[in-house]
C-alpha cells in the first residue's frame, strides 16, 4: 500500500479538506484496493452528513425525505399501504425498511417483479427510503457522522474470521473512518434496538460483505454505553436463539455477532473539536475524496 493519507474535501465554494492518516492493519490495504475501483462510479449522494443541525432540523428533513420517498413509490404502484406517523415511530420505520427489502432484493438478488419493471424514478426512491428510514432511525441520538457510497460498486469481497476477530472492535474513535455496513439487511444490534418483528428470515445480514463504502463518526461511545448496548444484544440473542441457531450461530460470542467496527483511517486533527464541527456544519457536500 503506497497511500499514507486519505483526504476528503467538504464545501462547493468556501472548501476545507480533511486529512486522515491510514490505519496500519492488513484490512486497510484491501480497502484501499477496493477505493480504486470508485472512480467508474457516482457517489450516491454527497449530502449524506448526520447530526450537524439542530435536532429539530435534522427531523424536519428525514421526515421530509421520507414522505417524498413514500409518495414517489405509490404514484408508480400503491405497494406502502401503512401511512407514514412520525420519526419516532420504530414500528413503522421497520414495516417500510421491509418493504425496501422485499421489493428491492437483498444484495444483487434485485429480481421482484416490482424492481424489474419499475421506471428508474421509482427505483431511486425505493433505493433512498432505505437511507430515509436511517435518517429518521439516527434522530435517536443525532450522533454526528459522514458517509460515502458509490451507486452501482458491486459488494463481492467478504470479511474473513481471521479479519473479524483481529480488526473488528466495540470502540469508536473521534474522527475515525470505518467501513461502511453494505448489506441489505439487519444486524443482531439492529434487530435489538429497532425490536424489528417484520424482519425476513433471509434479510438477518451480519457484517459480511465490504466495499469502498465508508462512514467517518465525529463521536465517541463510553464504556458504559458500549456494555449496555452489549448487553441488550445478548438479551434478544437469548429470547431468540432457535433463530440464530439456524443461522449457525450457536453462540452469542460469535464475532459475527458483535457490535464491531472496523477502522482504516483517523483524522489528523488541526483544530480544536468544537471549532471543527461548526466548519463540517457549515460544508454539507462532499466534493472530493483521494488518496496521497
Amino acid at each position: 500500500m503506497s497511500f499514507k493519507y486519505l483526504h476528503i474535501t467538504l464545501g462547493t465554494t468556501d472548501q476545507i479538506t480533511l486529512q486522515f492518516e491510514l490505519a496500519n492493519n492488513p484490512l486497510t490495504a484491501l480497502w484501499v484496493e477496493r477505493m480504486a475501483a470508485k472512480e467508474q462510479y457516482p457517489l450516491d449522494d454527497p449530502t449524506r452528513f448526520y447530526g450537524f443541525n439542530l435536532p429539530q432540523e435534522e427531523e424536519q428533513r428525514a421526515v421530509q425525505m421520507i414522505q417524498n420517498c413514500i409518495s414517489a413509490i405509490n404514484q408508480h404502484y400503491p405497494i406502502i399501504e401503512r401511512e407514514f406517523t412520525h420519526a419516532g415511530d420504530q414500528d413503522c420505520l421497520n414495516y417500510l425498511h421491509n418493504i425496501f427489502e422485499r421489493y428491492h432484493g437483498l444484495l444483487d438478488q434485485q429480481t421482484h417483479d416490482f424492481w424489474t419493471t419499475a421506471p428508474a424514478s421509482t427505483r431511486q426512491a425505493l433505493s433512498d427510503l432505505n437511507v430515509a428510514v436511517h435518517r429518521c432511525e439516527s434522530l435517536r441520538t443525532n450522533n454526528p457522522r459522514v458517509v460515502c457510497t458509490w451507486f452501482g460498486l458491486p459488494k463481492s469481497k467478504t470479511l474473513t474470521f481471521d479479519l473479524l476477530n483481529t480488526c473488528g472492535t466495540t470502540n469508536l474513535t473521534f474522527g475515525g473512518v470505518y467501513l461502511n455496513y453494505v448489506e441489505i439487511g439487519k444486524t443482531l444490534l439492529d434487530l435489538a434496538t429497532d425490536n424489528d418483528n417484520y424482519i425476513a428470515d433471509d434479510a438477518f445480514k451480519p457484517f459480511d460483505h465490504y466495499s469502498a463504502d465508508f462512514v467517518v463518526r465525529f463521536y465517541t461511545q463510553s464504556p458504559e454505553e458500549i456494555t449496555t448496548t452489549i448487553d441488550n444484544m445478548r438479551t434478544y440473542y437469548n429470547q431468540h436463539i432457535p433463530f440464530f441457531h439456524k443461522h449457525g450461530l450457536t453462540t452469542f460470542e460469535d464475532p459475527r455477532l458483535q457490535p464491531l467496527h472496523f477502522m482504516v483511517a483517523n483524522l489528523i486533527e488541526t483544530m480544536p473539536r468544537e471549532q471543527l464541527m461548526y466548519e463540517i456544519q457549515q460544508r454539507q457536500y462532499i466534493s472530493e475524496v483521494y488518496f496521497t
